[in-house]
């Protein structure tokens, strides 16, 4: 039978209390001692700890003491009730009182439900993702929220399965979800099924095998002749506001900037290099907001103009859906009226609330967005500014991301080819 007690080994005034567990192993006695944190005088120790006092503050204390050394005790003994004697060492013992004065922490279970993970993901990444993303993530859970209640059962990790991948899909169709808006969805929910794998959590034999398709949909961007024609409206056409999303419109197709970038341009990020012929340079930097990297942009002549018939000023700062707004009116305006094929969201009955992305022809200026700048800039400079420069300023880490962002396919990268032969 195991024993504790408390012993005061210090030469000190003050020093902590020594633990010391005494037990028969194999005929053997042993005595094994390591230092607790209860820190007392060697005064009270030798001369109080043990009288009984009319002193109430020593009293007190010893009552104070006595319930801490009686804590520390028991959970020596617990521990050592569980633990084979062989492994009883004094490096066991100081590790068991520092384990009680720090209890180890309890690692929490990683979920095996799909949306219970989901959550677990977005915690375990929220450091590493823009707003954006996490905002992303509650789409998709909230999508799987509703397909979970209609199949009347909570979906684990181990059920995204081939099946699963048929069944989801028909349910997103039958809500006039949109093919990519599907695909997406998919490949989340397989990123996070990956994700749990490598936390070992059991997944389907199948999961590696599910393949997402996006289907091919006409890049919308803006020409240099329909750059033109907005660049060249009159501006009697134009009221303040419009004339100020105009600008933007402009200053983003020459900088290949996101909206969340552009509308924060300052003059105050401009400087002057000289290049190599000597000729000073007008160059922006900034930190983009969705990555965290750091920019330097050269600005097109096309911005400088817009500074300069602003006293040097950018134009001032719109909430994104009116700039989105205004843009498409700016468009109109400007005749950029032709149908093109492309994506937009619609509301699918008269004030149901519900949006969905339908794909057909709509007039262009109604296909005009936020983003149309960056992905006009990729567009009108490919061919002509070096593909890796272009990628410098866009932000793709791949060449292939850029060409598929910009809508060209193996192809026409093979007729470039062809002016080289």
């Amino acid at each position: 039978m195991a024993t504790v007690n408390f012993l005061y080994r210090s030469t000190k005034e003050t020093a902590n209390l020594v633990a010391r567990l005494l037990f028969r192993f194999n005929d053997n006695d042993f005595v094994i001692g390591a230092n607790t944190k209860e820190n007392v005088s060697k005064v009270y120790w030798t001369k109080q700890h043990k009288k009984k006092s009319k002193d109430i503050l020593i009293s007190n204390k010893q009552a104070e003491l006595n319930s801490k050394l009686n804590k520390i005790e028991n959970h020596i003994l617990k521990a050592f009730d569980i633990v084979n004697p062989d492994e009883v060492t004094k490096e066991w013992l100081q590790t068991e009182i520092n384990n009680y004065y720090n209890p180890p922490q309890q690692a929490k279970s990683v979920p095996t439900e799909l949306i219970q993970y989901l959550d677990h993901y977005s915690d375990v990444k929220r450091n590493d993702v823009t707003e954006s993303t996490v905002k992303k993530f509650n789409v998709i859970k909230q999508l799987l929220t509703r397909y979970q209640t209609q199949c009347k059962k909570t979906l684990m990790i181990i059920d995204v399965d081939a099946n699963f991948k048929t069944d989801f899909e028909k349910y997103c169709e039958s809500k006039d979800y949109a093919p990519n808006t599907i695909a997406r969805a998919l490949r989340f929910i397989k990123t996070i099924c990956t994700h749990a794998k490598q936390n070992g959590i059991e997944t389907s034999y199948q999961l590696d095998s599910i393949k997402v398709k996006y289907l091919k949909i006409d890049s919308i961007f803006l020409t240099s002749q329909e750059l033109e024609k907005i660049e060249t409206i009159e501006k009697s056409k134009l009221t303040d506001s419009l004339e100020n999303a105009k600008d933007w419109l402009i200053i983003s197709c020459y900088t290949g900037q996101r909206v969340s970038d552009f509308m924060r341009f300052t003059k105050d990020m401009i400087r002057h290099e000289k290049n190599k012929e000597g000729i000073l340079k007008p160059l922006i930097e900034f930190t983009q907001k969705k990555t965290g990297k750091d920019m330097t942009v050269p600005l097109h002549p096309k911005v400088i103009e817009i500074l300069n018939k602003r006293n040097g000023e950018f134009p001032y700062k719109i909430a994104d859906q009116n700039y989105n707004d205004y843009i498409k009116t700016v468009c109109r305006i400007a005749k950029i009226t032709q149908l093109v094929q492309g994506s937009k969201r619609l509301e699918t009955a008269p004030e149901s609330g519900i949006f969905r992305k339908e794909t057909k022809q709509f007039q262009k200026c109604d296909l005009v967005s936020s983003h149309i700048g960056r992905r006009s800039f990729a567009s009108n400079n490919y061919g002509t500014i070096p593909t890796s420069f272009l990628m410098y300023v866009t932000g793709h880490s791949t060449e292939a991301m850029f060409l598929t962002y910009i809508g060209k396919s193996n192809k026409d990268k093979a007729m470039e080819m062809t002016y080289y032969f």
